[in-house]
């Protein structure tokens, strides 16, 4: 039996995610399920389930142009965003070249380039984690993927450098705005009138809908056109795209509430995080990064943390950075289950 070579180093995701009280790891809605999406889940029919989706999720595609005041031609749609990130490197590259990333950023980047036959080119973030630009360009990658707001670290990307990436990359930038809905500037009509940029977005984090694996991109409709082929037909579940129409058509004041009161709680926690000592990394999502101090390891204090029935994700040694852990942000009654946590745990040094 013949094994492809270009999977030999590729390992299983497992994030870890194992069952805790307040579970703090994955950046998803801890405010719950979008309203209207939780009404139409009680009414359901039956061909929702038995037949197949749309080809290609028609209504939710429309619905997304009108949010986004883009055509349906300049969307499609994927079993969550990161299907999407496969569907464009395999659309847009050959084996063998090259994907560009900045790092660090969300890990599967490089999974997915592997799994394409092609080269995964991390290029590392300046000190202050700003993107570095020129070196992004300088990699000539056939798919350039940046992150803003930025997973793991929470920073945004300079509209001066998008813009500059759209003119000066060689090949296609891949912008994920994963975090989007949780600041104040997003680039989907932009990237819908772009030379070369695709912008990615998700139900699974403001919209409270992760369990369902519904994601869409938004860029020029000839690079579209390209991801859909690649993409392949009924990747979006009946189900799922019924209740992320609904959610986006109907729950526009709930969502507004949710990231009032995201933006909220992640100033209160950061406050609480340097009044402990720490020093978190400013954050434009729904999450909070927070550096260790010296003798901490990131995973040996997310253990410490499990057994106050807590968990926050923990990264290992990150560029300029060090140990850190990432907290999702949610109802504040959440935030100080973790507050009192951490400082026990910081006592016992």
């Amino acid at each position: 039996m013949k094994f492809r070579a270009a999977y030999q180093a590729i390992e299983l995701y497992e994030p870890g995610r194992l069952p805790v009280a307040v579970d703090l790891s994955d950046n998803t809605n801890l405010f719950g399920v979008a309203p209207s999406a939780r009404r139409l889940l009680a009414a359901l029919s039956d061909a929702l389930v038995t037949r197949y989706p749309t080809v290609f999720a028609k209504t939710l595609k429309q619905v997304l142009a009108d949010k986004h005041g883009v055509a349906p031609e300049n969307i499609t749609t994927g079993c969550g965003s990161d299907d999407l990130i496969d569907a464009t490197v395999r659309a847009f590259c050959e084996p063998g070249d090259r994907v560009a990333f900045s790092w660090p950023t969300f890990g599967v980047v490089g999974t997915f380039a592997r799994m394409n036959a092609t080269r995964p080119v991390p290029v590392t973030m300046r000190p202050d984690c700003s993107v570095a630009a020129a070196e992004l360009v300088a990699a000539a990658g056939g798919v350039t993927y940046v992150c803003s707001p930025n997973n793991p670290t929470g920073n945004v990307v300079s509209g001066l450098t998008i813009t500059a990436l759209d003119r000066d990359l060689p090949g296609l930038l891949l912008l994920d705005e994963a975090y989007a809905d949780y600041d104040d500037v997003e680039y989907g009509a932009f990237a819908a009138q772009s030379q070369r940029t695709v912008s990615l977005r998700t139900m699974s984090k403001l919209y409270g809908l992760a369990g369902l694996r519904v994601g869409y991109a938004i860029g020029p409709a000839a690079l579209i056109h390209e991801i859909e082929k690649s993409r392949g037909p009924y990747k979006v579940n009946a189900v799922g795209e019924a209740l992320a129409a609904r959610a986006v058509a109907e729950d526009g004041a709930w969502t507004r509430e949710v990231v009032r009161l995201t933006r909220l709680y992640r100033q209160q926690l950061a406050d609480a995080l340097i009044a402990m000592g720490l020093k978190p990394l400013p954050s434009a999502a729904n999450f909070v990064l927070a550096p260790l101090p010296a003798g901490f390891d990131a995973a040996g204090t997310n253990a410490a943390l499990r057994e106050h029935g807590v968990a926050a994700r923990p990264f290992r040694a990150l560029p300029h950075v060090g140990e850190a852990l990432r907290i999702t942000v949610g109802p504040w009654h959440l935030m100080e289950r973790f507050l009192a946590a951490m400082t026990s745990i910081l006592s016992t040094r």
